[in-house]
């Protein structure tokens, strides 16, 4: 069964957070402030918080120089997850991925149900690692911020979860690279 063991030690993650939208400022980003106060909250450090628009060179270009910074750990964005012409977040997180985590969407999907029904089928949230980073793409309302936060990836990003948890495997995530 899912738990928190209290006997093992929390080790915080460094996590930046990614508007994605054409519109959204800083004083409006209600999504990009759910994160960053759920993350916080949690006991993890805000590396980095931007917005960007709808752009999928602008996304790209801001995944990877995350991923190449050592001081971030998580990649969540939020935005673009949607099917319109301008949802292109998903594409964006599926050109830097090394490793897609296919389940990641699938158990966002099952939350999202109970949530709101089928209308959770217009969600293409995903997730995956690059260069030893997790990113996590999230749609752009306050509510499934909540819900991928609080219902997955405030379990899977502490460190004493059981039976397992991202953080875990954390250094692992590059070894093929150091295979001789």
């Amino acid at each position: 069964m899912s738990r928190i063991d209290e006997t093992l030690p929390f080790h915080p993650v460094r996590i930046a957070v990614l508007t994605v939208s054409d519109t959204r400022t800083p004083g409006t980003d209600k999504s990009g402030d759910t994160l960053v106060d759920r993350l916080t909250q949690a006991g993890h450090v805000l590396a980095d918080r931007g917005i960007v628009p709808d752009d999928r060179p602008a996304i790209v270009q801001r995944l990877r120089d995350w991923i190449a910074d050592p001081q971030v750990d998580v990649i969540l964005t939020t935005g673009g997850t949607g099917l319109t012409g301008r949802d292109v977040t998903v594409e964006a997180h599926r050109e830097v991925y090394e490793k897609e985590i296919e389940a990641f969407g699938t158990v966002f999907t099952l939350v999202s149900m109970q949530k709101i029904g089928t209308s959770a089928v217009q969600s293409r949230a995903t997730g995956g690692v690059a260069g030893g980073t997790y990113l996590f793409a999230l749609p752009g309302s306050p509510g499934a911020c909540r819900d991928a936060w609080d219902e997955i990836l405030k379990l899977q990003l502490d460190s004493r979860h059981r039976p397992c948890n991202f953080v875990e495997i954390m250094p692992r995530l590059e070894e093929h690279l150091k295979r001789k």
